[in-house]
């Protein structure tokens, strides 16, 4: 089960930077910065820290949404809403090895493949507390992004050990999680239940 842990520090049971070691301990396929709510200053600082962690236990980083940020820490890899990728110059798409793009429709999946994503996140699959009153989308929507592109697609929202394996039988290429990770004082434990569910 390849997973992909999303940070949002206002859901972290710990001081921030322990609990980022935490995550990186248990070995995620990648830690994916989000925390866009900051300024680009702060998010430069804070993501500065997140990827010497990251660092430490060999455990690929990707940041969020500030291409500036990413470029300056030289970051391999960045992780863009749909918009922002699709506004970027080709000189700019050129400072990273990987990038990803949020999709939430078969139509963003396959504009997001045209204009260069390397990978892509497909969602909001299950019911969120991130997205309250507004409806899933559901395996069937996943189904169908993930066989309308040829890139990996990672399900996203909602996603619990309970039914996680239901998203790779629906052709996704591993999941990412959010609370299972922020919200989590054994991280390495919680990461076994995803897997031993698969």
């Amino acid at each position: 089960m390849k997973i992909r842990c999303i940070t949002n520090r206002h859901l972290s049971v710990r001081d921030y930077a322990a609990q980022i070691m935490q995550i990186a301990q248990a070995g995620p396929e990648a830690v994916i910065v989000r925390e866009k709510d900051l300024t680009e200053q702060a998010y430069e600082a804070l993501a500065k820290e997140v990827m010497r962690i990251c660092a430490a236990y060999q455990v690929p980083c990707i940041l969020h949404t500030y291409i500036g940020a990413a470029a300056r820490l030289g970051a391999q890899a960045v992780h863009l809403p749909l918009q922002k990728l699709l506004e970027l110059t080709e000189q700019q798409k050129r400072q990273f090895s990987v990038i990803g793009a949020s999709t939430h429709s078969v139509q963003e999946a396959k504009l997001a493949q045209e204009a260069g994503a390397g990978y892509l996140t497909a969602g909001h699959v299950f019911p969120t507390d991130c997205k309250k009153g507004v409806p899933a989308r559901g395996l069937p929507f996943l189904r169908e992004v993930c066989a309308a592109v040829d890139l990996p697609v990672y399900a996203l929202g909602g996603i619990h050990p309970g039914n996680a394996a239901a998203c790779i039988r629906a052709g996704a290429a591993g999941v990412c999680i959010m609370s299972g990770c922020m919200n989590c004082v054994d991280v390495r434990q919680e990461l076994l239940r995803y897997r031993d569910g698969a």
